[in-house]
């Protein structure tokens, strides 16, 4: 399903544990590391696509997390004709996205990459919260950093290792009401890079 402009629309996911580390999937059979991501089905909201998505790709259930918030406008990229099919090129232009940040309630045991028959990842690890910008594909890190940047101002209250937050600023209302956002901004150094401390090394695989 594209919109008139040739994007797709699709959902990406932030999921946070309780250090406020992200989850970061390995693409099957690839060495591409990615967030959760999807396409939103004909007559699905952006929530109900995002939950079916994180069943889908991660096995998690609506139980399992606390939304947080989300971006308040769409997202889009445009992806290289050289990772477009032949027959796709000329009316597809790449992703219109929707991002959540949400919150692991439940156990890193409840996470099945096996959950479907067609799984989307391999392996699993926690990345400190900037890090997949360092590794994200060129053509999608400007979504990332925008995504991640709006979504930052509202991680838990929890994440005093983060050093691209400081107190004294009330966050933009993103729609969702969550009772401990914090008064919190966030910085990013010139240029973007180096972003975050190294992700941790241990990885789960399937």
């Amino acid at each position: 399903m594209l919109d008139r402009e040739g994007f797709r629309p699709n959902v990406g996911i932030v999921l946070l544990n309780q250090k406020n580390q992200v989850f970061w999937g390995k693409r099957i059979r690839t060495h591409s590391w990615q967030f959760p991501q999807g396409g939103i089905d004909r007559g699905e909201t952006p929530e109900q696509a995002m939950i079916r998505e994180l069943h889908e790709e991660v096995g998690l259930l609506r139980e399992h997390i606390r939304i947080v918030a989300r971006t308040r406008d769409w997202l889009r990229y445009e992806v290289p004709d050289r990772f477009i099919r032949r027959d796709s090129r000329g009316f597809y232009k790449g992703q219109k996205q929707i991002w959540f940040l949400l919150q692991l309630v439940g156990h890193d045991w409840d996470l099945n990459l096996r959950a479907t028959n067609h799984p989307e990842f391999d392996a699993w690890r926690w990345n400190d919260y900037w890090v997949p910008l360092d590794a994200v594909v060129e053509f999608k890190r400007e979504v990332y950093v925008t995504a991640l940047t709006e979504l930052s101002r509202f991680l838990p209250r929890n994440d005093y290792r983060n050093r691209f937050l400081r107190q004294g600023i009330r966050p933009l209302d993103l729609g969702h009401s969550c009772a401990d956002m914090p008064d919190a901004s966030f910085e990013l150094p010139p240029g973007a890079t180096a972003l975050g401390a190294n992700p941790q090394t241990r990885q789960h695989h399937v």
